[in-house]
């Protein structure tokens, strides 16, 4: 199972788990990353990661993304790194590298998830995220609406399989850990309104600032939390635009708390702690931080787009326009009203509960075998 990176990103919290679900259901399935940091993976799965060892790499995204190509071809060269039956890329990176791999006659075929599409001005971004689509000999996707893309733009097939939730580790059942987590990050808000994602132009943090201005008006003790942020990719301008924004305001800049990657332990806690979760993201490939808040108990605020209205009915969340900041403000101080909130959150948690991993780990073996059957054809 080959990732992008080690860090908390959706594409490897997906990994991880579906890896853990196999081994679960008595597979071997052995996570990989090239490993940047040098710290290892976020989070340790069941079966001992392999952390690939990576090249220091330019800030420029497409030399980073060349290297960290080349630091899988260099690790899978070795043979014995090569010792597996199925290999599933889950994002472009380690697509391209397997793509490369299969043409030299190193491996066989290959399984690529797509759980979104980028669009890349450079065009060797744009010709990696191709390839890695088209030469994948299987290809799943986690939402609908990427299989239409898929079609659309590649003329490819692919199946839904969907996400996941660990409604163990994410529930609304109060740890002693949720005082220190309040503590140590200081919320203390009347009302917390959490953002997960980091920054980013996709997950709208430009107008959830805006929008959340304006709920400052009513609840002038809310607070903003904004948790996550380690990407591959360089959101340096929209990141000065919002820095910008916050400076602006000297009340909202007392007002939000970013705390940018925060240790996974903390994730469910943060969670807990927050009245909302507020996810008007403007494309997502699912959106699992939807699933993690309502697995917690926490209602949830999102964009009335695919993917969420596929896995989400209209009395799920409070639904806005993306790209209305009113209708994200509106949204906003409705999901902090009762009985609302309250109505959400229980319902939430049973949302969550129809989202199991196991199954979504099931619904890969037939995948599997025809990929194993065709090699030994």
């Amino acid at each position: 199972m080959l990732a992008h990176s080690t860090n908390p990103r959706g594409g490897v919290v997906h990994a991880i788990e579906l890896a853990d679900s196999l081994t679960r259901l008595g597979h071997q399935a052995v996570v990989h990353a090239p490993d940047a940091s040098g710290k290892g993976f976020f989070r340790a799965p069941l079966l001992p990661a392999v952390a690939v060892m990576a090249q220091p790499a330019a800030k420029d995204v497409a030399d980073m993304v060349r290297a960290r190509i080349a630091d899988y071809l260099w690790h899978f060269e070795i043979p014995e790194n090569r010792a597996f039956d199925i290999f599933h890329a889950q994002d472009a990176i380690s697509g391209n590298a397997l793509a490369t791999l299969k043409q030299r006659g190193l491996i066989g075929r290959f399984a690529r998830t797509v759980h979104h599409i980028d669009h890349f001005s450079d065009p060797r971004l744009a010709e990696w995220q191709t390839r890695s689509i088209v030469e994948a000999d299987e290809l799943f996707v986690v939402s609908e609406l990427w299989q239409k893309h898929i079609l659309s733009a590649f003329g490819r097939d692919s199946i839904v399989i969907g996400n996941g939730v660990d409604t163990t580790r994410f529930s609304a059942a109060p740890r002693a850990i949720d005082q220190e987590v309040r503590t140590k990050y200081g919320i203390n808000g009347s009302h917390v309104l959490l953002s997960v994602g980091g920054i980013e132009e996709r997950k709208n943090s430009v107008r959830i600032l805006e929008a959340f201005a304006q709920v400052l008006t009513i609840h002038r003790d809310a607070q903003l939390v904004i948790a996550g942020g380690a990407s591959l990719l360089d959101h340096g301008l929209y990141r000065k635009q919002f820095a910008a924004l916050l400076a602006a305001n000297g009340i909202l800049d007392r007002a939000v708390r970013c705390l940018g990657p925060v240790p996974d332990a903390e994730m469910p806690s943060l969670y807990r702690l927050a009245d909302a979760l507020v996810f008007p993201s403007v494309k997502e490939g699912f959106g699992l931080a939807v699933l993690e808040a309502m697995a917690s108990g926490t209602p949830v605020v999102t964009s009335r787009i695919e993917p969420f209205t596929e896995y989400l009915h209209e009395s799920d969340a409070v639904w806005c326009d993306p790209i209305n900041v009113g209708s994200i403000a509106n949204a906003m101080a409705m999901v902090l009203t009762e009985p609302l909130r309250s109505r959400l959150a229980q319902r939430g948690v049973l949302v969550a509960r129809q989202h199991d991993w196991s199954n979504t780990a099931r619904a890969h073996l037939p995948g599997y075998q025809r990929l194993t059957e065709l090699q030994h054809a």
